[in-house]
C-alpha cells in the first residue's frame, strides 16, 4: 500500500499567461514520470484539453487529462474537485505526480485549502503553486494600476467601487505563489524584463522564485520537487476576500459564451474579424478551433488583448465533426450579440 503522499502542483495565472504551453513542454520532457492532469477551463469548449491530449507522449494518456468545465474549480471544490482527485487516486496505478491547470480567472487559494479535506488529505500534498505571468503585458502596464490613487479616491468616497476585479485576481494568484514564471520574456525590450522583476518581486511572499522563461520552456526538475506542502502554509498566502473577512468569491465581473460558426473560407478573413471584435469589444480573450475551407487540420486560435495566434495544431480525426467553435470571455458587460455579429462577417 502506498504511504507517501503524491506531488500535486497547481498552475495559475491570467488568461494567456502560458499555462498551456508551459504544461506541454513539461509533458515532453517528463522524464519517466507518470503526471495525471487536471484542467479547468471558463468556458465549455476543452481548448486546453485537446491541445494537451494530443502532445503525442505516453505520459499523456487521454485517460490522463480530466477536465472541468462546470465553472472555476475553486468555486466547485466538493462537487468537481474533490471527487475527480479521489477517483484518480483510485486507480489500480495512480500517477506519481498531479498538474493541476486552472482556469485564468481562478482564485488558487481555495484549490489548496481543498488539499485538507479528510478524503484525500492523507494521500496527496501541494508540492507547488506556480503562477505563470505574461511579462510582455507587464511591461505594458495592463495590471499596474495606482494604488496609492486608488485608495486615496476610496478614503475620499467609500460608497464608490474603485477595485481592478482583474488586478485583484492577479495579486491573488502572485501572494499564493511558490514560483512565479516570468513568460514571453523574449517580446520585452532593454531594461523591461529588469522593470517587470523589480515590480513583481514587490508583490510576491518572501522566498517566492522569479524564474524568465520563453514560450514556456523549463527544467522540469526545478517545476516539480518544489515540496512547498503549501496545504500547512495557508495562513502566509490569503486572498484579498480572505483577509476581507469573507471565504468566497465570484465572477460576476466575467462572463463567457461560445460562438458557433460555419466552415471559414478564409483564415485571413476569420483572423481579422477576430482582431476586429477584440479592438471594438470588452474582450479579454478569444480561444478555440476553425474549421479552414481547404485544409486538412484544424486551426487553433488564442487571442489575448491585442495579440493573437493561430497555427494548424492537428489533423481533423476520421469521423470527426469540422467545427469552428470560440470560447469569448470578457467583462459583464459585454454586448454578445454585437460580438457574434462581428464574428460571423
Amino acid at each position: 500500500m502506498r504511504t507517501e503522499k503524491i506531488p500535486t502542483t497547481v498552475i495559475t495565472g491570467f488568461l494567456g499567461a502560458g499555462k498551456t504551453t508551459l504544461i506541454r513542454n513539461m509533458l515532453q520532457n517528463a522524464q519517466g514520470r507518470r503526471i495525471a492532469l487536471i484542467i479547468n477551463e471558463f468556458g465549455d469548449v476543452g481548448v486546453d484539453g485537446e491541445i494537451l491530449k494530443g502532445c503525442g507522449d505516453e505520459v499523456c494518456r487521454e485517460e490522463d487529462v480530466i477536465e472541468l468545465a462546470n465553472g472555476c474549480i475553486c468555486c466547485t471544490v466538493a462537487d468537481d474537485f474533490v471527487p475527480t482527485m479521489k477517483k484518480l487516486l483510485d486507480r489500480p496505478d495512480p500517477p506519481t505526480h498531479i498538474v493541476i491547470e486552472t482556469s485564468g480567472l481562478a482564485l488558487p487559494q481555495p484549490l489548496v485549502r481543498a488539499f485538507n479535506w479528510p478524503e484525500i488529505k492523507s494521500r496527496v500534498t501541494v508540492d507547488g503553486v506556480v503562477t505563470v505571468v505574461d511579462a510582455k503585458a507587464l511591461a505594458e502596464g495592463r495590471f499596474a494600476d495606482d494604488e496609492a490613487a486608488v485608495a486615496a479616491q476610496r478614503a475620499a468616497d467609500p460608497n464608490l467601487e474603485h477595485e481592478n476585479p482583474i488586478e485583484e485576481l492577479f495579486e491573488d494568484q502572485l501572494n499564493c505563489a511558490d514560483m512565479v514564471i516570468l513568460n514571453k520574456t523574449d517580446l520585452l525590450d532593454g531594461g523591461e524584463q529588469a522593470q517587470v522583476s523589480g515590480e513583481l518581486q514587490a508583490k510576491v511572499r518572501s522566498g517566492t522564485r522569479l524564474v524568465p522563461t520563453r514560450h514556456g520552456v523549463l527544467d522540469i526538475a526545478a517545476l516539480l520537487g518544489v515540496g512547498a506542502s503549501a496545504e500547512d502554509d495557508l495562513h502566509n498566502r490569503l486572498s484579498h476576500h480572505e483577509m476581507e473577512g469573507e471565504i468566497q468569491h465570484d465572477h460576476d465581473d466575467f462572463i463567457s459564451f461560445i460562438v458557433t460558426l460555419g466552415p471559414q473560407a478564409s483564415k485571413d478573413n476569420l483572423l481579422r474579424r477576430i482582431e476586429q471584435t477584440i479592438a471594438a469589444h470588452d474582450i479579454l480573450r478569444i480561444k478555440g478551433f476553425a474549421d479552414v475551407g481547404g485544409a486538412s487540420a484544424r486551426l487553433l486560435v488564442q487571442a489575448v488583448g491585442p495579440r493573437l495566434d493561430s497555427y494548424f495544431d492537428r489533423p481533423w480525426r476520421t469521423g470527426e465533426a469540422r467545427a469552428t467553435q470560440l470560447v469569448v470571455i470578457g467583462g459583464k458587460h459585454m454586448d454578445r450579440a454585437a460580438i457574434e455579429t462581428m464574428l460571423r462577417g
